[in-house]
């Protein structure tokens, strides 16, 4: 007969982000035919018994269990592989499955440093005998589409100069832009051309200052006006304020409920944000990680976290 605790590792063993490797094989190895009949019994929501008593596995824990499993796989792959061409794969992927997953493609142009981006797109040509930039203006449509070029097109300055005259300009424009679309026949601000133009062009550091003239203008951030137009809204936080975006990511993928997609989100970001700061995250996640997230994989986001604390 399984007693509570064996039952609960189970349960704990096939719930959550990852699984709890080290438990699940004590479990599988030293059980006998009726003890795991037993443990059966008490993890009801992944075992199934018809109205013959049948026992049989729930067909929906089988995918959520081969899903935990590959999340560690996918973290290992890609935090292996030549940063060039991870991120030309993920922008591959990212085409492939269409416009819910285009915002993988706006997190890696505008998280990557000019030189990092071009590596991206000289590894695209080697891999698919393409360029990303073809390949976007030829599969995305929509007022998406010159967003999207011109973000994996861009070289951005990347030294400290800002200049203030501009910025404030910018911030004005940005916000006329924006404010003027919400009439009956409004115009999307993806489709302005100088919002495009700000935003793909302009260095980061050059950005965060329109980002806080507008604030002081506008009775509202630049990406509290976006809510709407997440693409766009998106594409604002990983350009000048990427800790809220990442903040985001993790909130979302570490909820009981998370979506697969949420879940992968928070893989990527571990496996490719290798320069990014995390400290903050860390300290606000570190408990929860330990709570919702299992076995190998929780390693790998707890090691990642402490070496971004040190």
């Amino acid at each position: 007969m399984a007693n509570p605790c064996e039952v609960e590792v189970l349960n704990n063993a096939l719930s959550g982000i990852g699984v709890d490797e080290k438990s699940l094989v004590s479990i599988l190895t030293k059980s006998q035919n009726e003890h795991k009949k037993s443990m059966r019994k008490g993890c009801s929501k992944f075992f199934l018994e018809d109205e013959r008593q049948f026992e049989r596995w729930n067909d929906s824990a089988i995918k959520s269990l081969k899903a935990e499993f590959k999340l560690f796989k996918d973290v290992v792959v890609l935090s292996l592989m030549h940063p060039w061409e991870r991120d030309a794969r993920l922008f591959k992927k990212a085409l492939k499955k269409g416009p819910p997953h285009y915002n993988v493609i706006v997190e890696i142009a505008c998280t990557r440093s000019s030189d990092q981006l071009l590596g991206a797109r000289k590894a695209y040509h080697s891999l698919f005998d393409r360029s990303i930039e073809e390949d976007l203006a030829s599969h995305v449509k929509g007022s998406e589409r010159k967003l999207l070029v011109a973000l994996v097109s861009a070289y951005r300055y990347e030294g400290p100069k800002v200049k203030e005259d501009a910025a404030k300009s910018e911030a004005k424009a940005l916000l006329n832009a924006i404010k003027n679309n919400n009439g009956d026949h409004k115009k999307k601000a993806m489709e302005e051309d100088e919002v495009i133009w700000i935003l793909t062009t302009r260095s980061k550091p050059h950005l965060k200052v329109v980002y806080e003239q507008y604030k002081k203008i506008s009775a509202k951030t630049i990406t509290e006006e976006l809510e709407v137009e997440l693409l766009l809204k998106e594409t604002v936080e990983c350009l000048c304020t990427p800790q809220t975006y990442f903040t985001r990511v993790f909130d979302t993928a570490l909820r009981e409920d998370a979506k697969e997609d949420a879940k992968k989100a928070l893989t990527r970001l571990v496996a490719t944000q290798e320069d990014v700061d995390l400290k903050g995250i860390a300290a606000k996640f570190e408990d929860k990680i330990k709570e919702r997230v299992k076995g190998a994989y929780k390693d790998v986001l707890l090691g990642v976290l402490a070496d971004d604390r040190q």
